[in-house]
């Protein structure tokens, strides 16, 4: 696998084997990767008894767990200092079964303490779908997540063969 550049990136989105919904900035396009918009929509892990346990198995769905909260325009969500919630980027990523890729946070916000993307950054070629950001604050500070905010970034790659994802995240929602 190799990393696309800028160059190729932008081909690739000429070319149609990338697409992105409803659109891009190309200033948002960077050496090796696009920045991604985190959205108005978060998912809120519900406080539970101490005493409870969730059993983590292939059967578990974070949606049991959390509660969907969606701001209205400019509003901005306060994450507690060891906090975690689930974001999602406004665009939709649309790969060709010759691209994957991975999701990464950004450094400026990293260093705040705050981890953009916790797990599970591999995309896997052929989906189209939103990017369901893990965000959790590290910093012994409240953060507050400004939707609009480039927060993330995809690097693109190209894969050896081709492969499309069938899989339980196919369409990624909150």
């Amino acid at each position: 696998m190799s990393v696309l550049s800028r160059d190729e990136i932008l081909k690739s989105l000429a070319s149609g084997d990338i697409k992105i919904t409803p659109g891009y900035e190309e200033k948002s396009i960077g050496a090796a990767s696009i920045d991604l918009t985190l959205s108005n929509e978060f998912r809120v892990f519900k406080k539970r008894d101490s005493s409870d346990t969730i059993i983590v198995s292939e059967s578990i769905n974070y949606q049991d767990f959390s509660e969907l909260s969606v701001l209205k325009e400019g509003e901005r969500f306060i994450l507690e200092p060891g906090h975690m919630c689930l974001g999602i980027t406004e665009e939709t990523i649309e790969l060709s079964p010759k691209l994957c890729g991975l999701l990464e946070g950004r450094s400026r916000f990293a260093r705040m303490g705050l981890f953009v993307h916790i797990s599970a950054g591999f995309m896997n070629p052929g989906i189209k779908n939103r990017q369901v950001l893990e965000i959790f604050n590290a910093s012994s500070n409240r953060l507050e997540l400004v939707p609009g905010t480039k927060i993330c970034q995809f690097v693109f790659m190209e894969l050896k063969g081709t492969a499309v994802y069938h899989g339980r995240f196919e369409n990624n929602k909150l």
